[in-house]
């Protein structure tokens, strides 16, 4: 079972917020296979699909975003799931908007998502697709800037890397990391055995 976790926070008020890129992925990927997301008995939303008899879940956490390793954790047990089994998305002011990068492990980058899913599943070894949100932001604006709503321009912009993003899912769900490595291999036209590699 491939697990597929959005990072992002719960309700129509953060809908559309620029921290919710990991939500906005996982529902167009939804909505490419025809799926609907359903409350589970943990701290999260699921839906259950399959590619060529690969099943797979797509996970939206409850929790808001600085505690989305709880349900990480959550789901990680009730799956029975392997860490090389989980990938993560989510957004990264640390890259130019709308850049994407693979990264396979490693640290947290400063997001506070990731940092509880490092704290919460005790390790740095699970995939990430991270999506850039640029920092256009002044000092102490962060937090305030991740919570605006894209504009309709950015989301034109936004439409290719949703389809590429659901391109590298769909390659992990049938293949795992490796499945997800060789189709980012032959978007980005390198070979490479870094942790962090660029999409596209």
């Amino acid at each position: 079972m491939r697990l597929i976790l959005g990072i992002g926070n719960p309700g129509d008020r953060y809908k559309y917020n620029r921290h919710n890129l990991g939500f906005l992925v996982l529902d167009f990927f939804a909505s490419l296979n025809s799926l609907s997301f359903l409350p589970s008995k943990g701290d999260y939303y699921y839906s259950r699909g399959s590619i060529e008899d690969c099943e797979f879940q797509l996970i939206k956490p409850t929790t808001y975003v600085n505690n989305s390793g709880i349900a990480a954790k959550q789901v990680m047990s009730n799956s029975n799931a392997e860490l090389k089994d989980l990938l993560v998305i989510h957004d990264d002011v640390n890259l130019p908007f709308p850049e994407m990068r693979l990264k396979i492990k490693g640290g947290d980058g400063g997001h506070n998502g990731i940092s509880s899913l490092i704290y919460h599943l005790e390790s740095e070894e699970f995939a990430r697709i991270r999506i850039g949100i640029g920092n256009n932001y002044g000092k102490g604006e962060l937090a305030d800037y991740v919570l605006t709503d894209f504009k309709a321009a950015e989301f034109e912009q936004l439409e290719k890397s949703f389809k590429t993003t659901g391109n590298l899912i769909t390659e992990f769900i049938k293949g795992g990391i490796n499945g997800m490595l060789d189709a980012n291999s032959m978007l980005s036209g390198q070979i490479s055995d870094n942790s962090d590699k660029r999409i596209g």
